[in-house]
């Protein structure tokens, strides 16, 4: 099982890409809205997510993945459902994924200490303690960071490459034309 958390604000391309990606690949997909089903993004598109916080279970949890935006990267790091859920996933050697302004969650948590990471320009100093890269999406262990809605491709294939395996990602990488 694979987590999204939604918060009002997020990037829905750094959302929806991946979500299609893993879901391409076989992944078991779940998008979680956070303080509620209905959640409205950055740019006002109002989806409904598949569970609510109160519904959530950590049997047979693969990884967490948390899709940027302003404010829905704020509204996520407040949340203290999805700190629990980082935190297994943090202790339990789980992915976690997280793609531009969202990879300061994991960095303020200390998540990314001596790790390759990627963010949105100007998150850098968030990344505490972390090697940051200009590329697009870095994989560095259980991490998977991507820097924008424009890598949203390459870190929804990052997450397939870790959790479907590469061929899966190669496969659905050609299915889509992807260079």
């Amino acid at each position: 099982m694979v987590y999204v958390f939604l918060a009002n604000g997020f990037e829905e391309t750094e959302a929806i890409a991946p979500i299609d990606i893993l879901r391409r690949s076989g992944a078991d997909v779940k998008t979680v809205g956070v303080g509620g089903k209905a959640v409205t993004s950055s740019h006002n598109v109002t989806v409904l997510a598949d569970l609510e916080e109160n519904e959530l279970t950590t049997d047979g949890l693969e990884a967490v993945i948390l899709p940027g935006g302003m404010p829905g990267t704020l509204n996520l790091e407040a949340s203290k459902t999805v700190q629990s859920f980082i935190s297994y996933a943090a202790e339990n050697g789980l992915v976690l994924g997280a793609i531009c302004a969202a990879p300061s969650v994991l960095g303020h948590r200390g998540l990314l200490e001596g790790k390759k990471a990627t963010c949105f320009p100007g998150f850098e100093k968030d990344l505490l303690g972390a090697k940051v890269t200009d590329l697009p999406a870095v994989t560095d262990g259980s991490i998977i960071t991507g820097k924008g809605a424009g890598a949203a491709i390459e870190f929804g294939l990052a997450l397939s490459a870790k959790l479907c395996g590469e061929q899966t990602a190669d496969k659905v990488r050609k299915s889509m034309q992807c260079p």
